[in-house]
């Protein structure tokens, strides 16, 4: 198996595929983007299709799309569906994070 692997909890995977049942597409979208000076926020989206520039995963039957530039700062990332009272929430658990 890769180091570079997407994968989800099952609670994540259970949420994704609820959102897929409902809004349908092809999978989950994955990325990065800019944020102020220094710093990046995850960006999570329903995928309606495969882009050229896609790297495609799958875990527990559902299809992870990631763009291959933003893959080096996402390789080896578990994404978590986490539930806290009223707050639901996807989490990261990103091994290339060195500060948060």
């Amino acid at each position: 198996m890769s180091n570079d692997k997407i994968s989800l909890t099952e609670s994540a995977a259970r949420r994704v595929s609820a959102y897929l049942d409902s809004e349908g597409g092809a999978g989950l979208r994955l990325g990065v983007r800019r944020t102020g000076c220094s710093g990046w926020a995850y960006v999570v989206d329903l995928a309606g299709e495969v882009r050229d520039s896609d790297e495609i995963f799958e875990d527990r039957g559902i299809r992870i799309m990631v763009d291959r530039e933003a893959l080096p700062l996402l390789a080896g990332t578990c994404v978590d569906y986490v539930q806290q009272g009223l707050n639901h929430t996807f989490e990261f658990h990103n091994p290339n994070v060195t500060d948060e």
